[in-house]
């Protein structure tokens, strides 16, 4: 049972050519309908892990995955279909790109990377979701009014630029903590009894001339 929040992860990702197919045939109420499964795995899967311990590093890579595949997924095919303008996407994708790119980075200069997200990147997400969700609705049925949909849009942008800059602000933070700590570990090494004291004797040594 403690795999399950991975097997959801699972399928959510199994469920993003579903979502794309329906898309590209303008089955938007199915489509729709899909990306709610989705979307609410999303919530399921995280509620589970943490009600139950059920915490896996593989669950640390998917869960993200799956949730970056499906957004961009659906924010490009939209834009492509006319649906969402394309500076939603731009900056929903640009901001998942370098996320992604800090990561590496660190990881590959670093060290494993570990932390939450934050909390506004939880309402950047879900404001990407209910934005998707009621531009697919709007496509389906003409509702919500374009003016609705033109809100959500901006409440997009702004919260994918603050977590896009929270993100930035944490990577650059932990990154010179690093740092820090490597100069100070490379100085106590140097300061360690045994080694040679900046003058160039041991601390031995030293006593053995002072006596």
């Amino acid at each position: 049972m403690r795999h399950l929040p991975n097997l959801i992860c699972l399928v959510r990702l199994a469920l993003i050519w579903p979502v794309a197919t329906a898309l590209y045939g303008h089955q938007y109420g199915l489509a729709l309908a899909l990306f709610f499964v989705a979307a609410a795995s999303d919530g399921l899967d995280g509620y589970l892990a943490k009600r139950f311990n059920w915490i896996s590093e593989l669950g640390k890579v998917l869960d993200p995955t799956a949730d970056k595949l499906l957004l961009v997924t659906v924010f490009v095919e939209s834009t492509w279909l006319g649906l969402v303008p394309w500076w939603v996407t731009a900056a929903a994708v640009a901001r998942d790109v370098m996320i992604a790119l800090g990561a590496i980075v660190y990881r590959a200069w670093f060290g494993p990377l570990r932390g939450r997200p934050t909390i506004i990147s939880k309402i950047n997400t879900a404001a990407q979701l209910l934005y998707l969700m009621a531009v697919m609705l709007g496509a389906a049925a003409a509702f919500p009014p374009h003016g609705v949909l033109r809100a959500l849009a901006i409440i997009v942008v702004v919260t994918t630029a603050l977590s896009g800059l929270n993100y930035a602000q944490a990577f650059s933070r932990r990154a010179w903590a690093a740092v820090a700590k490597g100069g100070h570990d490379a100085r106590q090494a140097r300061m360690a009894p045994g080694r040679e004291d900046p003058d160039g004797d041991s601390g031995g040594k030293g006593a053995k001339r002072i006596a």
